[in-house]
């Protein structure tokens, strides 16, 4: 019995130095063993590669949203403008001034030279030619947005050349010259080039609305992401 009781003395009186050492020896007390692995804690990674795709991929989006941006879309009103091409090349047919047509102006023909024509409707049927009829035709077949801004600038400068040729006809020349009014297709050109011109403004300046909230939005998303790799770089929540 003495015996016994000795024994169970000295597994009491044993140090914890020497409890420890039964552990094995990749072992940390406190720390669960290595077969018990739970997902507790754990966070999902990144996968760079996935990342880097993603990147690509948002740059084309980048492109085809910019390529988007420089299109015009000016639906009911390309119907306008298109009739007030039209009108346009019918006023070219019709006299400006006199037995002069408007092709007459344009070229400086003999019937021309005859009826007086002064230089401001030869540059109104040259920026009605090249702005409202041109630019005009390629604006609406590309849905450019440049073109469709060109075609405005020439557009109003012609409007105001326009009726600058109505005021010249119907002033007296040198030498008191007086010679025929204007004519049919002067005022037609004028009016079909004010027309275009109005319309013209609208789909531009709708679309460059347009353009500013995207490039905010591009903007403020830009920032957003600039702000997210910052804290990703010095470990901010």
């Amino acid at each position: 019995m003495s015996g016994t009781g000795d024994k169970d003395r000295g597994d009491q009186d044993r140090s914890p130095e020497e409890g420890r050492d039964s552990l094995p020896p990749d072992a940390t007390p406190g720390t669960p063993a290595t077969g018990d692995e739970s997902g507790e804690g754990e966070e999902d990674e990144v996968n760079p590669a996935d990342t880097e795709q993603f990147e690509e991929f948002r740059e084309d989006l980048d492109a085809v949203e910019r390529r988007i941006a420089g299109e015009i879309d000016p639906g009911v009103r390309a119907m306008v403008v298109a009739v007030a091409v039209f009108a346009l090349l019918v006023s070219l047919v019709l006299p400006h001034a006199g037995s002069a047509r408007g092709f007459d102006v344009l070229l400086g023909s003999e019937a021309a030279t005859a009826e007086h024509i002064g230089l401001p409707s030869r540059i109104f049927v040259w920026f009605v030619l090249v702005f409202g009829i041109g630019f005009s035709l390629l604006a609406l077949m590309t849905r450019r947005w440049v073109l469709a801004w060109i075609a405005v600038a020439g557009s109003a400068i012609a409007s105001a050349f326009g009726v600058f040729s109505i005021w010249h006809r119907q002033t007296p020349g040198l030498n008191n010259y007086v010679g025929a009014g204007p004519g049919i297709g002067l005022m037609l050109g004028t009016l079909a080039i004010m027309v275009l011109t109005f319309h013209w403004v609208k789909v531009v300046w709708s679309r460059t609305s347009l353009q500013l909230a995207a490039e905010e939005q591009r903007r403020i998303a830009a920032a957003r992401d600039e702000e997210r790799q910052r804290r990703e770089r010095f470990g901010e929540d």
